[in-house]
């Protein structure tokens, strides 16, 4: 009878008759009614078998969210209240050390957890497929690749040996902790967390994307590796305790270059504003017709970033006088897909599937960290350099950049920045190729 209720079987009604009992022997597991006058044998013996009567149990909770899943404005809503909440929470303590991507996502999966909203909507698709490939480019006018080259200097060369250092990592993690028991999304997973930790999470989520990763895995690793990037960072700080801040200059000496990196003006230009949204869309659609063309599954997002880090490195002043502006939108988009990364993700398989991207994340960074520090004694470089470099890989130019301002290392503040752009522009394409050519066979 449960299972009756459980299923709401619609039963047609059958007249009671001397053998009723024998069918009831027969089949006990069909519906029986009480004794009631509305049932009676009389109104039982003229009902038509043709009518019929829903059984269904009032003990289950409705499945459906609070905000239904066809509700577009209900979860867009949701989607960017987390993603603003997320940006707001790094003023506090907790959100500076869990990190604003972190802080979205774990919104977005309690939001989905407590059925406030679906694990699946239109609404997701829609940003996975229009408002991430619209960040990519917003976030990257700016990667001058000529520049970088010019500016960086030294830096860039520590830079490059923390990417070897995290590609060594990355093996290293991958023969202890293999995690094999998240099957062909194993060796996905340690392509994209590599990428991650070259250039930064807008990387970790296009290797995702192009490799097939299962969402419930790209969210339990981009739990397990925010946790270990907040640990990491107060690693980087401990150790460059000792080491002193540089002469301080005074405003007017700080470059005009120095002052835009940095953020220095927080007004949001309209005209700018407009027309970098205009290019980015167009750039998105330049990206996915190449994509579709040449039949490329996964293609979008590396296709996107090529064009837009060619197009800014041959254009190098128009796009770097959009690049304030399409910063700060790729910062509200990326804080908005992060929600929709926790909201696709499952409580219980984040916490079965973590454990094995925790230890494997946690050996990648440490021997990233270890490897970078000691091949650049080695070279000679000094270790406040080393830090920023290491910074700029498993960070990104953002948190580069506020370490470089917090220790007072002036001149590091937008080599930093480049550095750390300069590797969202290749960790795609590095942890593709890496994850097919390495880790794939191991």
């Amino acid at each position: 009878m449960a299972q009756s209720s459980r299923l709401s079987l619609r039963l047609p009604l059958r007249p009671i008759s001397a053998h009723s009992h024998d069918r009831q022997s027969v089949q006990p597991n069909r519906l029986s009614f009480p004794s009631h006058p509305s049932y009676s044998e009389h109104s039982l013996k003229n009902h038509k078998p043709s009518r019929q009567i829903a059984a269904s149990s009032s003990f289950y909770l409705p499945s459906t969210p609070l905000i239904s899943p066809k509700d577009q404005w209900g979860n867009l809503t949701a989607l960017f209240a987390a993603g603003a909440f997320g940006i707001w929470s790094e003023k506090t303590r907790v959100g500076s050390a869990l990190s604003g991507a972190l802080v979205s996502t774990l919104i977005g999966l309690a939001a989905s957890s407590v059925g406030l909203v679906a694990s699946d909507s239109p609404s997701y698709k829609i940003v996975l497929d229009y408002l991430l490939p619209l960040s990519i480019p917003l976030l990257l006018f700016s990667a001058d690749l000529r520049r970088v080259l010019k500016s960086t200097g030294t830096l860039l060369l520590a830079f490059l040996v923390g990417s070897v250092a995290t590609t060594v990592g990355t093996v290293v993690a991958y023969l202890i902790v293999p995690m094999r028991s998240l099957g062909q999304d194993s060796w996905k997973i340690a392509a994209a967390l590599m990428a991650r930790h070259i250039g930064g999470a807008v990387n970790y989520v296009a290797v995702s994307d192009a490799l097939g990763v299962t969402p419930s895995v790209l969210a339990a690793g981009l739990a397990a590796d925010n946790v270990i990037c907040a640990v990491y960072f107060t690693s980087l700080f401990a150790l460059a305790s000792n080491i002193p801040a540089e002469p301080s200059v005074s405003s007017n000496e700080l470059s005009e270059e120095s002052k835009e990196s940095t953020g220095a003006n927080n007004k949001l230009p309209v005209l700018e504003s407009a027309v970098a949204v205009a290019i980015s869309f167009a750039i998105c659609k330049m990206g996915v017709y190449i994509t579709n063309y040449f039949g490329i599954q996964g293609g979008n997002l590396p296709f996107i970033t090529a064009i837009v880090v060619a197009l800014a490195t041959v254009f190098p002043s128009f796009f770097g006088k959009l690049a304030p502006a399409g910063e700060s939108m790729a910062l509200i988009l990326m804080q908005v897909f992060f929600a929709v990364v926790g909201a696709n993700g499952s409580i219980s398989n984040v916490i079965n599937t973590t454990p094995g991207i925790f230890a494997f994340s946690f050996i990648q960074v440490a021997v990233h960290l270890g490897f970078i520090l000691g091949i650049g004694k080695i070279l000679g470089f000094e270790k406040k350099l080393l830090l920023i470099a290491s910074n700029a890989n498993v960070g990104g130019p953002t948190t580069a950049c506020g370490m470089a301002t917090a220790k007072g290392w002036t001149s590091l503040i937008v080599p930093g920045i480049l550095a750390g752009i300069f590797g969202i522009s290749v960790a795609t394409f590095i942890g593709i190729g890496f994850g097919f050519l390495v880790l794939k066979g191991m």
